[in-house]
């Protein structure tokens, strides 16, 4: 066919060429312009032809790899064919019809009209057969032929006018068939316009809101018309989720995240291979050169090679074909040529102006869909690095976690994807940039000669300084991402512990440390801030040196050499086109640079060392019997029995947990697990989900079970007393549960998914006796609802050990003694000495060595250091299959029925936590002004001036380059040429270049402010703040609001301030050139600011949706770093890696139309100011008697400029609005409700007060909330000084409620509370808590030295901080360290067991040796040999200070003064424990529950 069709064109070409030099004075040079009857019959005809036979191969390849489904024969598919076919019967009648005039006419027709016909007759053909594969590959409409039609028509329309000039009516039956032919091009087009119903069994058949995207129509594709639905919606109200549509599937996480991960993993198997082992530090990311280069994974490669990601770019690419930008180069100096010509025709006038038209036209269409391409692939690669991360965090073994802090993984997720996401946008322009400039250089040389060469060299110098600027912006931006990742940890840290933070009182101290590190940040900030104004310089300078130089060369080397306004304007319209790539350079390597930083930083957080898989093996074992290797640990557990592990704190009991989950490093032996895992920690992960669905964990419905779990583990009086019952929602970390609740929560949890095997780590420690007693009997024991499983439980509870079938006694990692509670008493061993020494105290409780207690190592890690550990551990369990349970979503559980329970609850009432919730409406003008404020109102106005200063300066020297065109040339040169020179020159350098730097600088101030303001706000507010807001909409404005703040806001700002003045620029250049535009620009004005008003309406509420729907993200995957050994332990990776996508294909939701409606406003507006452009070159036209062709020059360069400037400023001005929500979400706390002021001016306290310790409490009452019953009712007790009370009562029954109230961390309803006479109600917080002291439920211990755990504000000496951890035992232990003091702890202290973190709250008390402590449940997660060594400290060391003890074991207060019952939140009892024992009232009955009495 090829060679047939060769050959054809070899026959045809001259005479081709003949059609065309036929008659030119016919086609051009006339007032009436036709083209010949030849040119007509062959290239009219063969150029669509061509087109579509080019195109079909490509097309259907491309059709067969993407089949979309099956489009049943509708109307107007038939209606398409059946088109086609007349169109192609049409075109053999001709072919009949020439050879029947060639047999019988008189004369013969030319080969042309048998050729032409024919080749059109077999391209109907082609198109019919295309329209039906088309519908059998499901494509509802086509790009392809709608082009081929519209090519089609727009040939044939030539023909038709000449036929209806009635220059061609020489044959009737061929003007008959030809106007068939055209109404039926006619009609092909209209119906290629529309779209076909979806094919069967699409996704969009099946979901509830689709997205109109996969229907719409070609055209409505190409100007995103289908998103116009959503933006009418958006402008008559505010938009909502429901009005969001769903992702398309190929956008989804399931889709895309597997794909990266897939191939992350190849290039880690692809180095592992190669036999290069490597290692990834945290330091490799500064840019230090390393001398011994070892290969890694590559990130990069891994990212490119997702094939979608490749396709779709280098479709984008093909799309943004370079020339676009010189389309409308060749109109405009047409343009100018004709109104130098005045013996030009006017039609050529017109007909430029509409090719200017059609070009800037075609020009606008084909960058939009690019950039529409290129946003997407950014959104994908931000949602396939979200997912990576979060699979990583899964799976990452415990010593890399240490090294990967909270708020570094947060900011990889947050900062690092969207970096990926901003570069994207631009990437080609790294080799499109070059090209552009080429072309332009070329366009430039045909204009000016080798002049341009000056302008070359200029561009040359201008690369170096370039490299400089962003080799240094590298440097800056690793060390700013190093603080933002130091401040996130922090502020990440202090929202887990801020209830700490408030009873120390130690919120300024921290808000210091935040504020260090947000100054060292700023700095970076400032000095990025030097180079970004550098780096302006030389982009505004560049393009202005460039053609100084040349048109300096241009006039210098030969005097001859005029500058008219075409070589002029021409030139710098082509200077213009330098601008953007020149300009676009630096910030596109900018850009890279910022991404490569962020690519490492993912790449060491995607190469940590992973937990082995092979570590556990779960497995049926046969036989009950294995081999005993005493290397280090071994030990064979039973089926079905119950073991307890005994020991000291840090002695590596919940080590030996760890290594039965295969969360530890296994360096030799075996562990073999028979059956599925159950685990309970020793501190309860809590989720922040509905009580219901924490139970539940996932697991299918089982109302029976559920009720007899509940029963069990004794939260039946709890789901009473709870608002919502079951659903009442549960705070992040269990914020508004007491310690036991959430331990039997977390418990009840494990039993519920019933597991083979259950590991508990200490779960009775932080329940009360009877309920601990309770629980065991019920769920644990012999006769429990585990009976038949296997127990491993750790505990410190003595009284439990009988009912054991075999005890581990460990000590510093070791089990030392093994056996039943009667064989390790027949030993006469250390257990059983320590056995008989505390029975008489407490009936049996607890275990321990008779061991020294200074060796408090986590003697685990220490162990795997020194020694080989073989671990050598069988767990068999039930001998039937492990159960899988079914695992539903969590949205599924909320439309389940709910469990009965003894009254109905209303669940509303139970809602807790608030959802980050988004503003409506336009922006306040208080929101701009806050900002303004912040950067400071002197340094606007000035940055203002500067701007104003600066393109008043380019506009004169750009009109005085029209001044100098217009000079008469005298013997061939221009008189003036070097005043004219000099003064364009002097005006160019003296452009002011001052109003980068001070917006920078402002916007540096500006996030200053805003920060410190924030931070205030937030640690002023009041514990039931933290309670109601989820920490991952905090972070989410600490993270990436601050971004926002700190790099997008300013330079978004600098941008619309430059377009803005560029558009008044070109008004007035216009306005002065062609005064007509003047009834145009207002009435194009008023679309522009609708189509703004319109777009901005919609676009805000995206932004403010986006944002929102962000926080959840970070929550959810804070969430899953804090409980990521029970998410393993239970095996449910897969269902929260689900929640996760989930979340952000939710987020995704809310950007993608946010991303399209940039589009659909960039089309539109770009036709607005096409037609500005047209009108502009129109008025020229007609005028062009009047007009000189220097101004007529410079109107129309500024025109051209004009489209792009008023579509940026209208895009740079919504952008300040949806971006400036940023500041507005800042500010949101400063109107939140804050707790009462922290120091009291007039502050009247002695210096030593309390001095004495006497609480007095005068009907007091507190409640958590303004809609709920109070948690402590009508309490009247006086507590002398030097009294030691303890308070005891059920779980709920107040008694942390009453320290919070002593504490005002609730403030009180009703009544007072008097120290030493002083009513605390009057005093400032910190005067208040700074002076008596709490040991707090939870051991919390922040990232950073022990010292400063110890002494935040340096107030202590170091002899009394060694002091205090000699009087809570922990001197050995902290000298044993390499740095003492200095010992650095990690995120949360979890690199200290959770007994050392308790005696480190000891040390704390201890040092600041107040008048009144508090002890929360201060012991309940020590052995009770620690218990005792601590309960003589404080009777020691607080002999004649006040101490109120919340007790869980009751022989720890059976010495006190007096002992208060709470129950239901009032005063049950109150007398000493002798007494209280004596009535046989409740105290009574708790002593007999524990074996004291």
């Amino acid at each position: 066919i090829l060679s047939t069709c060769g050959v054809c064109f070899c026959w045809l070409y001259p005479l081709l060429l003949s059609c065309l030099h036929q008659d030119w004075n016919r086609t051009w040079y006339t007032a009436n312009p036709d083209l010949t009857q030849c040119f007509q019959n062959t290239v009219l005809v063969w150029l669509p032809c061509l087109y579509l036979w080019m195109c079909a191969p490509l097309y259907l390849l491309y059709l067969r790899g993407h089949d979309r489904g099956y489009i049943c024969m509708s109307h107007l598919n038939k209606a398409k064919t059946a088109v086609g076919l007349l169109l192609w019967i049409i075109c053999w009648a001709d072919v009949f019809y020439s050879f029947w005039e060639r047999s019988h006419g008189s004369r013969v027709p030319a080969p042309v009209y048998l050729v032409s016909p024919t080749l059109l007759g077999l391209t109907m053909l082609l198109a019919t057969m295309l329209i039906q594969y088309e519908r059998m590959k499901g494509v509802q409409s086509s790009g392809v032929m709608l082009i081929y039609w519209l090519l089609a028509l727009l040939c044939a329309t030539v023909t038709f006018r000449s036929k209806i000039l009635g220059k061609l009516f020489d044959d009737p039956q061929e003007y008959t068939t030809f106007y068939i032919y055209y109404a039926l091009l006619l009609v092909a087009l209209f119906l290629s316009c529309l779209t076909d119903q979806p094919p069967l069994f699409s996704q969009a058949v099946k979901d509830s809101n689709p997205c109109p995207e996969l229907g719409a129509s070609f055209l409505s594709r190409i100007t995103f018309w289908w998103i116009t639905n959503m933006m009418m919606t958006g402008y008559k109200h505010p938009l909502e989720e429901k009005d969001l549509w769903s992702l398309n599937p190929e956008d989804r996480s399931h889709r895309v995240v597997p794909q990266l991960v897939c191939r992350w993993n190849a290039e880690c198997q692809k180095v592992k291979r190669s036999g290069v082992q490597y290692t990834v530090e945290e330091s490799e990311i500064l840019i230090v050169k390393n001398p011994q280069k070892t290969k890694e994974p590559s990130l990069l490669w891994a990212l490119v090679d997702e094939q979608p990601f490749v396709s779709d770019l280098i479709m984008a690419q093909c799309k943004h074909v370079h020339y676009v930008h010189f389309l409308y180069l060749i109109p405009s100096r047409l343009l100018i040529r004709f109104v130098n010509n005045s013996s030009a025709p006017s039609w050529q006038g017109y007909f430029y102006t509409a090719l200017l038209f059609i070009c800037t036209c075609v020009q606008s269409l084909i960058l939009q869909k690019y950039f529409h391409v290129c946003f997407v692939s950014g959104m994908r690669l931000r949602t396939a690095i979200i997912g990576a991360v979060y699979r990583k965090a899964l799976v990452i073994s415990s010593a890399a976690r240490r090294t990967s802090t909270v708020g570094e993984i947060v900011n990889l997720m947050s900062v690092d994807a969207q970096r990926f996401m901003d570069l994207i946008t631009y990437i080609n322009m790294i080799w499109s940039a070059p090209l552009q400039v080429v072309l332009a250089l070329y366009f430039l040389w045909q204009n000016l000669g080798p002049s341009v060469l000056a302008g070359v060299a200029v561009m040359v110098l201008m690369v170096p300084v370039n490299a400089v600027i962003a080799m240094k912006t590298k440097t800056y931006q690793v060390a700013q991402m190093k603080s933002k990742d130091n401040r996130i940890k922090l502020m990440n840290e202090m929202l887990n512990g801020i209830k700490v933070l408030k009873l120390y009182a130690w919120e300024l101290a921290f808000k210091d440390k935040v504020s260090e590190i947000r100054e060292s940040e700023l700095r970076v900030l400032k000095k990025a801030a030097y180079l970004g104004a550098m780096s302006t310089f030389t982009w505004v300078c560049a393009p202005f040196l460039v053609a100084l130089s040349t048109f300096t060369v241009y006039v210098l080397i030969d005097e001859h050499n005029v500058l008219d306004a075409q070589k002029a304007f021409v030139s710098l319209a082509l200077f213009n086109i330098l601008r953007f790539p020149l300009n676009m350079l630096p910030m596109v390597i900018s850009s890279m640079v910022q991404a490569s930083v962020s690519l490492k930083r993912l790449r060491v957080f995607l190469s940590h060392e992973e937990l082995q898989e092979d570590s556990v093996e779960h497995k049926a074992v046969a036989g009950c019997e294995s081999l005993v290797f005493f290397l280090l640990l071994t030990v064979h557990i039973p089926e079905g029995s119950l073991v307890a592990v005994v020991g000291h704190v840090g002695s590596g009991k919940s080590s030996l947990l760890s290594a039965l989950l295969g969360e530890m490093d296994k360096l030799e032996g075996t562990v073999t697990v028979k059956g599925w895992v159950a685990y309970v920690p020793q501190q309860a992960w809590i989720q922040n989900s509905t009580l219901k669905e924490n139970i539940m964990f996932g697991q299918e419905r089982r109302d029976s079970w559920y009720q007899c779990v509940v029963d069990a583990c004794a939260l039946r009086p709890d789901l009473e007393i709870l608002p919502a019952g079951d659903e009442t929602e549960i705070g992040e970390k269990g914020v508004n549960l007491s310690g036991g609740q959430k331990q039997r929560v977390s418990l009840a949890r494990a039993v519920y998914c019933d597991r083979a095997v259950y590991l508990l780590d200490d779960p009775l420690s932080a329940v009360d006796a009877h309920v601990g007693k309770h629980i065991f009997d019920q769920v644990i024991g012999p006769q429990g609802l585990l009976k038949d499983k296997t127990r491993v439980l750790v505990t410190h509870g003595l009284s439990y050990l009988p009912q054991a079938d075999l005890i581990l006694v460990m000590v510093e990692g070791q089990i030392t003694e093994m056996g039943s509670y009667q064989q390790l008493m027949a030993t006469e061993g250390a257990f059983s000495e320590f056995q008989r020494t505390y029975s008489a105290v407490d009936h049996t409780d607890n275990n321990g060595e008779t061991h020294t207690y200074t060796e408090l190592y986590t003697a685990t890690v220490i162990v795997y250091l020194l020694c080989v550990f073989h671990f050598h551990c069988i767990v068999s369990c039930g001998s039937s299959s492990p159960g899988v349970s079914t695992v539903s979503k969590l949205s599924q559980m909320g439309k389940e029925d709910k469990v009965p329970s003894k009254k109905a609850k209303n669940p509303e009432v139970g809602k807790l936590t608030e959802a980050d919730k988004a503003s409506t409406g336009q922006v306040k003008l208080s929101v701009f002004w806050a900002y303004l404020k912040a950067i400071g109102v002197l340094l606007s106005f000035i940055s203002l001036l500067l701007f104003l200063a600066h393109h008043l300066v380019s506009l004169f020297s750009n009109y005085w380059l029209s001044l100098w065109t217009d000079d008469p040339v005298v013997n061939g040169t221009q008189p003036n040429r070097l005043m004219r020179l000099g003064v364009y020159g002097g005006l160019g350098l003296t452009q002011v270049f001052g109003y980068s730097l001070s917006m920078s600088i402002g916007g540096i101030l500006a996030s200053r402010y805003l920060h410190e303001s924030m931070l205030y706000d937030v640690l002023r507010s009041p514990m039931s703040f933290f309670e109601r807001t989820p920490s991952g909409n905090l972070v989410n404005r600490f993270a990436k609001e601050m971004d926002t703040i700190d790099s997008v806001i300013p330079s978004i700002i600098k941008m619309f301030m430059g377009s803005m003045f560029n558009v008044m620029g070109a008004c007035v250049i216009i306005l002065i050139a062609t005064p007509l535009v003047a009834i145009i620009i207002p009435f194009l004005g008023l679309i522009y600011f609708f189509v703004q008003r319109f777009y901005v309406a919609s676009s805000r509420q995206l932004k403010r949706l986006e944002s929102v729907s962000r926080s959840p993200i970070y929550t959810h995957f804070n969430e899953t770093l804090l409980g990521t050994s029970v998410i393993r332990a239970f095996g449910e990776q897969e269902r929260f890696i689900r929640e996760s996508d989930q979340r952000v294909d939710h987020n995704q939701k809310a950007y993608y139309p946010s991303i399209v409606a940039n589009r659909w406003l960039a089309v539109r507006l770009e036709f607005v100011g096409n037609f500005i452009v047209s009108f502009a070159a129109l008025f020229a036209v007609i005028a062009r008697e009047s007009l000189s062709p220097g101004i007529m020059g410079l109107a129309i360069s500024y025109a051209l400029q004009l489209t792009a400037s008023l579509t940026w400023l209208v895009r740079m001005s919504s952008d300040v609005e949806t971006n400036i929500v940023a500041v507005e979400r800042v500010k949101e706390y400063s109107d939140t409700e804050k707790e009462a002021e922290w120091k009291q001016e007039s502050s009247s306290l002695p210096p030593g007060w309390p001095t004495k310790g006497c609480i007095d409490i005068r009907g007091f009452s507190l409640r958590y909330r303004h809609d709920l019953d109070p948690a402590i009712h009508n309490i009247n007790i006086n507590i002398n000084g030097g009294e030691k009370v303890g308070i005891v009562g059920r779980t709920g029954a107040g008694k942390s409620s009453l320290t919070l109230g002593l504490f005002r961390i609730i403030e009180a309803a009703e009544g007072h509370i008097f120290i030493d006479g002083v009513d605390i109600a009057q005093l400032g917080l910190h005067d208040l808590r700074s002076r008596i002291t709490i040991i707090p439920q939870d051991p919390v211990l922040f990232s950073g030295s022990l010292r400063m755990n110890l002494d935040p504000f340096d107030s202590y000496s170091d002899e009394e901080i060694w002091r205090a951890l000699e009087y809570s035992h922990l001197k050995s232990f902290v000298s044993s360290l390499p740095n003492k003091l200095s010992h650095e702890c990690s995120e949360g202290g979890e690199n200290l067991s959770v007994g050392q973190r308790q005696l480190l709250c000891l040390a704390r008390a201890l040092l600041r040796k107040t008048q009144i402590l508090v002890l929360d449940e201060a012991t309940a997660a020590v052995d009770m040999e620690t218990d005792n060594l601590i309960q003589s400290t404080i009777r020691s060391q607080f002999e004649d200070c006040t101490v109120l003890t919340i007790a869980h074991r009751l022989n720890t207060i059976m010495d006190y003064t007096r002992v208060l019952v709470l129950d239901k939140g009032e005063t049950a009892e109150f007398d000493s424990p002798s007494s209280l024992i004596a009535q046989r009232g409740a105290f009574y009955k708790m002593a007999r529950d524990a074996g004291l009495v």
